[in-house]
Order: structure tokens, then C-alpha cells, then sequence
């Protein structure tokens, strides 16, 4: 069934009348999350935006897989039409957002892609329920918490905001998260995203920057994640530079990492091509890898079965 601007309830959402399209909604956690749904294929892949934007940040990536894989992207509760409560806002509360919207869908493991604060959410989810992923895609994120100096500096900015509103805020941040390059030759990209932060309510930004100030470190763990990831970073993020994207990739066994030229904070939006085809790549070797799983399983449910039927003495 295809939809648009559509609200599923759980309990009358059944597993043959999955929706596809654009702006579906759902109720998740006490919240409405409105995401796209779009391809087919055994293995979704969903994406998850940063901050402060929302699920159309990913549109190259949907528009160039949407044929050839099941591509989900979804608003962030607060973000683009996803609504929002009064419960505290938190990494681990949007990180069992992001299960609990897996679970309502019916999708028992998936690949997952995380820009940014995108990437905190998938590494705190990945921390408490590795069984969820079949991959992971770390883009443009850290592990790190923030340091004293990083928290006083997003109390400041909360303070700012609080007396002078969003539009100095999103000014400041578009020359921070994108590349000198992106700046002087992608206008569309830059006004785009600017105009995403300002459609962004005032109260979700503030409380998400204070969700962020107070994020626990993810770092003491990743060498206990086995399944594959995929590690992308612009060459000249200076939010979240490569050297944590190394850092990332050092500690994952089972990782690559590629940075991106001529990219910042937003590599998916600057590079799209060079970002897609890395994409492509690690979900390619991905199939490779649940093919040959299912061969071998295959392979040893007929032996059991030929001794099952063979006589016993």
C-alpha cells in the first residue's frame, strides 16, 4: 500500500499492510514520528539526521537507494513532523525511540546510518541492544562525552538562544558545519539547511542542546561491537574532526573508514556521490555476508536432517 501524510496505529498495523511513501506517521513512545518508507529488500536501511535537522537531510541518500534497497528515514522526535512531550529529553530517550519505531514497524534487525547526533543515538541503541543491527554507519560523529569546556559552551549558546531566538544561532552554525567550498558553491545546500534549523521550534533546539551536554561517553565499548560499520567523515568537519573518526575505526574491529574531500559536518549533503558510492560498497559486502550466513545454515540443516532420517544401529 503506498501513503502520504498518513498515521498508522499500532494496534490495527499488520505486517502485509506495511505503508510506503513520504510523511508517514506513527505513534512511538507517546509520540507521533513521521518518517519515509520507500524500495524493498531484506534488510532495511534506516537513517537517522543530526542535529538540528531532519529526515530530508538524507535525501540524496533515499533518492539513490530507494530502488534497490528499503530506505527509511525518520524525523527525531521535535524535528521536521515528529511531535514532541515533556519527558527529558536524552541520547538513551531518542535511542529507545529509535527501537521501540523498529519494533512497531515489525523490523527485527536492520542497517543503520547515523550523522552526527544521528551517530550518538545509533551508538547508544548498538550499546544496549546489539542484537537490533545487522550493520552500522557512523557519519560525521564522535564517541566522546562533552568536556566542561563543551557544556559551557552549549550553555552559552542555550542562553542566546533563550534572549535573542534561533536566527543568529542558525547563522553561526551554517559556517561551522560546512566547508569553505560548500559555502561559496552550494547555495542551495546551505539555504536549505538553514531553512530546516529555522523551521525548528526554539524549545526542541534548547532541550536537545542540553540532551547533548549531558550524553554519556560511548567509547570504553566499541571493541565489543562485531558486526560490520561503516566510518565516513569530511575531510574538514570541524565539529566532529576525523581524528574521532580514526579514533572510531581504531576501536571497531570489523570497520572501515573513508573521509570525504571537500566536505564538512554534512559529507551526505557536500559529497553525495562519493558518500553514496561508499554506501553502496558496505551495504554490497553486507549482502555478501547474510548470503553466504544463509548458505551455511542451509548447508547444515540438510546435514542434520540426512542424519536424522539416516537407521540408527
Amino acid at each position: 500500500m503506498k501513503g502520504q501524510d498518513i498515521y498508522i496505529d499500532k494496534t490495527t498495523l499488520k505486517k502485509q499492510e506495511m505503508l510506503t511513501g513520504y510523511n508517514i506517521k506513527i505513534k512511538v513512545n507517546g509520540i507521533t514520528v513521521c518518517y519515509d518508507d520507500l524500495g524493498e529488500g531484506n534488510t532495511p536501511i534506516i537513517f537517522i539526521h543530526g542535529f538540528p535537522f531532519n529526515k530530508s537531510s538524507w535525501q540524496p541518500q533515499i533518492d539513490f537507494l530507494k530502488n534497490i534497497n528499503r530506505v527509511i528515514a525518520y524525523d527525531i522526535r521535535g524535528y521536521g513532523e515528529s511531535t514532541i512531550n515533556n519527558e527529558k529529553l536524552s541520547i538513551g530517550l531518542f535511542a529507545d525511540d529509535l527501537i521501540e519505531f523498529m519494533n512497531v514497524l515489525q523490523i527485527k534487525k536492520a542497517i543503520v546510518c547515523g550523522l552526527s547526533m544521528g551517530g550518538y543515538i545509533l551508538l547508544n541503541a548498538m550499546h544496549r541492544y546489539p542484537s537490533r543491527f545487522t550493520g552500522i554507519i557512523l557519519s560525521d560523529t564522535q564517541c566522546i562525552a562533552d568536556s566542561p569546556q563543551a557544556k559551557e559552551k552549549r550553555n552559552q549558546t542555550i542562553k542566546q538562544i533563550e534572549l535573542h531566538g534561533i536566527n543568529n544561532f542558525a547563522s553561526t552554525y551554517l559556517q561551522n558545519i560546512f566547508c569553505i567550498d560548500t559555502l561559496n558553491e552550494k547555495n542551495e545546500i546551505t539555504e536549505k539547511i538553514k531553512k530546516i534549523i529555522l523551521s525548528t521550534s526554539q524549545e526542541t533546539i534548547v532541550r536537545t542542546l542540553d540532551a547533548l551536554a549531558n550524553r554519556h561517553e560511548m567509547c570504553s565499548w566499541l571493541n565489543k561491537i562485531s558486526a560490520p560499520a561503516l566510518i565516513l567523515c569530511g575531510k574538514n568537519d570541524a565539529i566532529t574532526p576525523p581524528t574521532q573518526s580514526e579514533f572510531l575505526r581504531n576501536k571497531i574491529s570489523n570497520s572501515t573508514f573513508h573521509c570525504i574531500d571537500k566536505a564538512g559536518h554534512l559529507a551526505n549533503l557536500e559529497q553525495p556521490e562519493e558518500f553514496n558510492n561508499y554506501l553502496n560498497s558496505f551495504l554490497s559486502s553486507i549482502e555478501k555476508i547474510e548470503n553466504e550466513k544463509k548458505l551455511i545454515k542451509i548447508y547444515y540443516n540438510h546435514l542434520y536432517e540426512r542424519e536424522q532420517q539416516s537407521p540408527r544401529s
